[in-house]
């Protein structure tokens, strides 16, 4: 339709539609999925005026037409010099994308408290460690290796007051499916003497990239860890632990 349909906005526009022909062949609740662009020719101007709103026409046996009411104002389209009608004549045309339904989909699943879930981390010697940071070995929980991280001296807001602890995401398992992943941790400085642990609950979305860490600047004061009689430090040696109590797992499902 090249003249404004009043029904659908178009009064004083062009209007603009495509329409599925001879689709009596087609299987019943046949459906196409169309990514429309439709467009006036400018000849003097050589170039194009493209319409489009970036949705996904579906073209079915109920809507077998799709298009825009107000394609171009007629205010602009008779103006002779803006350059769309030439020696009486116009052009329109359409660009049509069929658009594949997605026959797969992820499916993220959070699993609480999840099996091997507790890693324990031993640092010996803790007094003639350097002013760097120190990472233990990868642990596997759910579908992703996870590792902890400390620096001896000190970081961020906590430098050099505390000790800090972080968690950090690392590469995937075989065959899991590579995404953004959940994990929520208990994070510990053990009392080597009593069940008096420093505890915090870390949680977040780990991206793909590995070695984003999560955690905290202080889990303890220096004074309080260097302090023996607190338990926290024995035998020149801390030891930390952490407890995956949730990560999310993806796997790809059929739609």
């Amino acid at each position: 339709m090249v003249t404004g349909n009043k029904n659908d906005g178009g009064n004083g526009y062009i209007s603009l539609y495509v329409r599925m022909e001879e689709t009596e062949s087609l299987r019943y609740g046949w459906e196409v999925n169309v990514d429309l662009k439709l467009f006036v020719h400018n000849p003097k101007q050589h170039k194009y005026l493209t319409v489009t709103d970036g949705a996904v026409k579906r073209f079915n046996a109920a809507k077998k037409e799709w298009g825009f009411g107000q394609l171009i104002s007629l205010a602009t389209f008779e103006n002779t010099n803006q350059g769309y009608i030439v020696q009486d004549t116009c052009s329109f045309g359409a660009e049509i994308l069929i658009v594949k339904p997605a026959n797969q989909q992820e499916k993220v699943t959070f699993i609480s408290n999840p099996p091997n879930n507790v890693f324990t981390w031993k640092i010996l010697r803790f007094s003639n460690l350097e002013d760097k940071f120190y990472y233990s070995a990868d642990f596997l929980v759910g579908d992703r290796y996870w590792r902890l991280g400390f620096n001896p001296k000190g970081s961020g807001g906590g430098r050099p007051h505390a000790l800090p602890i972080f968690l950090y995401a690392q590469g995937f398992r075989s065959n899991a499916v590579a995404t953004n992943t959940w994990g929520a941790v208990n994070l510990r400085l053990k009392n080597q003497r009593s069940s008096n642990h420093r505890q915090l609950y870390s949680a977040a979305w780990y991206p793909i990239r590995s070695g984003y860490g999560v955690g905290v600047n202080n889990i303890i004061l220096m004074a309080d860890l260097k302090d023996t009689s607190k338990g926290y430090l024995v035998n020149d040696a801390i030891i930390f632990e952490a407890e995956m109590v949730k990560v999310s797992v993806t796997n790809i499902v059929p739609v």
